[in-house]
């Protein structure tokens, strides 16, 4: 680039920083599944007899569907298929669940004047709760056979997911508007609950092996090595 007739100035090389990878974003994403899941489940195990039962609903959309988004983001970063469609498979998960209570549920719901019109809304919502269980389903399914080349402990999050999905599907398709109170939707709370101390171990063992110290928690190999 000439700045005068007898002048000119040299170019210079500019050097590019490389930009170091995201951390890992995993820990986030499980935690952020735990603690949903573990209001829900709490919920549907009958242990919120003295609160409301929604404690879970605001967090749906916050932790357990925003906070999830983002990790599902940072995985595509880190080039991770695995978290990213996990992570952003159950983050819309709940964004949407939390959504149908807003919007389907409650205005149902508030609709049904008598107690026979409550009766058959509860029922027809159950049986939409029960679709929406078999969708992701089919996706939990898949995965849980892809991430037994992963870990242990991943595999564990899954498969205890799995089987709380099953379990919850059933009972809403079974009881129609008992569903709610109905066993097998308690004990899909209790395996809920265990589902979500499962994701927060292996929230913490990622964490553990991020910081590098003393404490390290096992995660156990896969069960098919790639």
């Amino acid at each position: 680039m000439s700045v005068s007739e007898d002048r000119t100035v040299q170019s210079t090389p500019v050097t590019i920083a490389s930009v170091p990878g995201a951390a890992d974003p995993g820990p986030l994403g499980l935690a952020a599944f735990a603690l949903t899941t573990f209001l829900l489940s709490a919920s549907n195990a009958g242990w919120m007899t003295h609160a409301t039962g929604r404690a879970w609903l605001g967090f749906a959309l916050a932790y357990g569907g925003l906070a999830q988004l983002l990790a599902a983001m940072w995985e595509f970063r880190n080039r991770n298929v695995v978290g990213a469609t996990g992570f952003g498979t159950f983050g819309a998960f709940w964004i949407g669940l939390g959504f149908w209570v807003l919007l389907v549920v409650n205005p149902a719901v508030a609709a049904a004047k008598t107690p026979a019109a409550l009766s058959a809304t509860l029922g027809l919502l159950n049986h939409d709760l029960g679709w929406i269980l078999l969708g992701f389903l089919i996706f939990t399914t898949y995965i849980l056979l892809l991430v037994t080349q992963t870990n242990t402990a991943l595999f564990a999050v899954f498969f205890f997911l799995w089987a709380t999905i099953i379990i919850l599907m059933a009972g809403n398709f079974a009881y129609g508007a008992t569903a709610g109170t109905s066993g097998l939707v308690k004990f899909g709370g209790y395996v809920g609950i265990f589902t979500a101390l499962v994701a927060w171990y292996t929230s913490m063992a990622g964490m553990a092996a991020f910081m590098g110290g003393k404490l390290r928690f096992p995660v156990g190999p896969p069960l098919i090595k790639p």
